[in-house]
């Protein structure tokens, strides 16, 4: 399940699933934690309630070691770039659920005991243009993939080395869903 390409669901939303190890109180931490979401999304403060307030602070190449370069369209990214969310959806250790920036946009995590391993189901809503699910369809899967390296505990990989293969597949997929 760690290869399945995301796929719109609805008319501006994606869902992405993956199998992580466990246990879920640990994935629950790597999604709520500054420290430990800063490892492999974006670090920044959480006031977990619903209404409080997600500070994501993102720089992609202290993701790994391996300091490839972003593409060209993203270098303005290079000192990185940060977002102000708002929660809407808070159940320890199962559902949490924020802003994306722009109040009609939301992601959605959803976490599962799978014997000791977790079912997580990310749903990212709202999109409304084809450019912007396939950007964050393909976003997922790298930051998803170098999620499972830190919980695998292996060398995280690069994230542009990872999302620039996978753009013109998620770019194709997103399409054909359309």
């Amino acid at each position: 399940m760690n290869d399945r390409f995301a796929e719109r669901i609805a008319p501006g939303t994606v869902r992405i699933e993956r199998t992580l190890p466990g246990p879920i109180d640990r994935v629950w931490a790597y999604l709520t934690e500054s420290e430990l979401r800063g490892r492999w999304l974006a670090s920044g403060d959480m006031d977990l309630r619903v209404g409080g307030e997600v500070q994501l602070h993102w720089h992609h190449v202290d993701l790994s070691a391996d300091k490839t370069p972003a593409p060209e369209r993203f270098r303005k990214y290079d000192d990185g770039v940060s977002m102000t969310s708002r929660i809407t959806r808070c159940e320890p250790p199962h559902a949490l659920a924020y802003t994306w920036g722009d109040p009609s946009t939301e992601v959605l995590f959803e976490l599962t005991t799978q014997g000791d391993r977790v079912h997580l189901v990310v749903t990212h809503s709202g999109m409304v243009e084809h450019v912007g699910r396939t950007s964050v369809a393909t976003g997922w899967h790298a930051h998803l993939a170098i999620l499972i390296d830190v919980l695998d505990n292996r060398a995280p990989r690069n994230f542009w080395s990872l999302f620039a293969p996978l753009e013109a597949e998620c770019a194709q997929r997103m399409r054909a869903d359309a």
